[in-house]
């Protein structure tokens, strides 16, 4: 007979799911992708870092409108991560609101996205419906224009 306290489900035994692994891939590219460009302002020094990198968002009518996009698309992600947080007593949802904003939301979401992920595994959530074909197909695309975009904002794609 065997003992049920040393018989570890699969899921107990998978470290990191593949929706976590896509989580933290994501937050690590937004991380370089945005914080590549950002380091420019670091000789400034903090305070007036931030300052030029907000009056430099209002350089031109595309960077108003992106980042009005951004603080318009924060609300309703915000309002989505508190209530998931509180549905499934994630601590600390502050500190990601926080980070959406001082490191990126791009950042931010995927390690919130993650820790969501890891919560919801190990307190046996509803399982996830998988992604149609053509969802998978849609996601592959835009995956590739972002990256597209992120080698040309290094000036990687000519």
């Amino acid at each position: 007979m065997s003992n049920p306290s040393t018989n570890a489900t699969t899921q107990d035994a998978v470290r990191f799911s593949a929706t976590e692994l896509a989580c933290a891939a994501l937050a690590v590219l937004a991380l370089v992708g945005t914080w590549g460009h950002n380091i420019a302002y670091l000789p400034l020094g903090f305070v007036q870092a931030t300052r030029t990198f907000w009056m430099d968002t209002l350089a031109n009518p595309a960077s108003r409108s992106i980042t009005v996009d951004l603080f318009a698309l924060m609300l309703p992600v915000a309002y989505w991560m508190f209530s998931e947080a509180r549905r499934l007593s994630i601590p600390g949802i502050w500190l990601y609101v926080l980070a959406s904003f001082l490191i990126a939301i791009s950042v931010a979401l995927p390690v919130f996205l993650f820790h969501r992920a890891r919560v919801e595994r190990r307190v046996g959530a509803r399982p996830r419906v998988p992604l149609a074909t053509s969802d998978r197909a849609g996601m592959a695309i835009l995956c590739v224009v972002a990256l597209a975009y992120f080698a040309l904002s290094f000036g990687l794609l000519g």
